[in-house]
């Protein structure tokens, strides 16, 4: 494996010039940073991290918090913080709080102890719940930089990465109806979260906009304790929608399964539309239409904002400690016979 010393001599520059370029040091060209960085793409050159982290008192590892490692998003998400981290070359330790904020205080509490370089985030939705975020607050205060995703709010000054779930929905909506889509229906186990509340609204607002009103009756909110499958059929006997938008991907998939059972043509008589994983969508018969937000280039910008805030810190490298990117990654509806 090639080291620092034979990228330097082969490039023909020092080893300093060679380090700051491979952290994007403003002090080096950008000419000079690609150059760089192309010849150790091509060379394989892999830090030597035990060296640089007796070097600098750096772990060269990031800590990652999730809600729930078996949901499909967050895995998705934590393929992406993998491939960046290791395109970085830090190691990443994954803890899951289970939806619980205690889990989610003692999560950040050891995290923070110096066993990670930086912490990337999704709040559990007790925490969301509950509007509690003075532990994660506390975190912030201290040496450690951390970027959320997905689940955030604007009362923690960070780094995040989200997506426009309003308008994701809004323009879901809009599409429907220039298929000439009367009656759509929303379906959602998320409300109590933010992203589910954001979901309900762009419905909300666009059924105002493109409709001229709002059918309380058109929206169907399934608490935890009820079976959506049971709910759905109810919902779609009682309503008779012509099109559905699920915030979620497995409810889109059981107003699939529901409907043909019912006998209703997919996607002649009525469209279904899921938000989340297109994976799962392949489950359904028809296949189920998908937003789709893209998981993994979630996680690799989660791990670009993170390293670039440790590297400020680490390499004092141009950046205003003050001035945080809330950067939105774009959704497509993709795929599926069922719209």
């Amino acid at each position: 494996m090639i080291t620092l010393k034979e990228l330097a001599k082969e490039l023909k520059v020092s080893i300093s010039t060679v380090s700051k370029a491979l952290h994007d040091s403003s002090e080096i060209s950008v000419q000079t940073i690609e150059k760089v960085k192309k010849l150790a793409k091509k060379r394989n050159y892999k830090p030597n991290k035990i060296a640089l982290s007796l070097k600098s008192n750096r772990t060269l590892t990031i800590g990652v918090v999730i809600p729930d490692i078996l949901n499909r998003f967050y895995s998705k998400v934590l393929d992406g913080i993998h491939d960046a981290a290791d395109e970085h070359g830090y190691d990443v330790i994954t803890v899951t709080t289970k939806e619980s904020i205690i889990k989610e205080m003692d999560s950040l509490q050891i995290l923070s102890t110096g066993n990670v370089d930086g912490v990337i985030i999704a709040m559990s939705e007790e925490t969301l719940n509950k509007n509690d975020f003075s532990h994660i607050r506390e975190f912030t205060m201290k040496d450690t930089p951390i970027v959320m995703f997905d689940r955030v709010t604007d009362k923690i000054n960070c780094d995040k990465v989200i997506i426009d779930d309003f308008n994701a929905i809004y323009n879901e909506v809009k599409s429907l109806k220039e298929l000439g889509r009367k009656k759509i229906g929303f379906v959602t186990t998320i409300n109590d979260l933010n992203v589910g509340k954001y979901r309900a609204n762009g419905f909300r607002k666009a059924t105002y906009d493109f409709f001229g009103k709002f059918d309380k009756n058109l929206i169907l909110r399934i608490s935890k304790n009820l079976d959506k499958h049971i709910e759905i059929q109810k919902f779609i006997e009682k309503n008779k929608p012509d099109a559905i938008i699920s915030a979620d991907i497995i409810c889109g998939v059981i107003s699939i399964n529901i409907a043909r059972s019912l006998r209703i043509k997919i996607p002649d008589e009525l469209s279904v539309v899921g938000f989340g994983d297109k994976t799962i969508s392949e489950y359904s018969s028809p296949k189920l239409t998908t937003i789709y937000q893209h998981g993994s280039q979630i996680g690799n910008r989660s791990v670009e904002l993170l390293v670039d805030r440790m590297n400020s810190k680490w390499f004092g490298l141009e950046k205003n400690i003050n001035s945080f990117t809330t950067e939105i990654i774009p959704t497509m509806t993709i795929g599926g016979e069922s719209k």
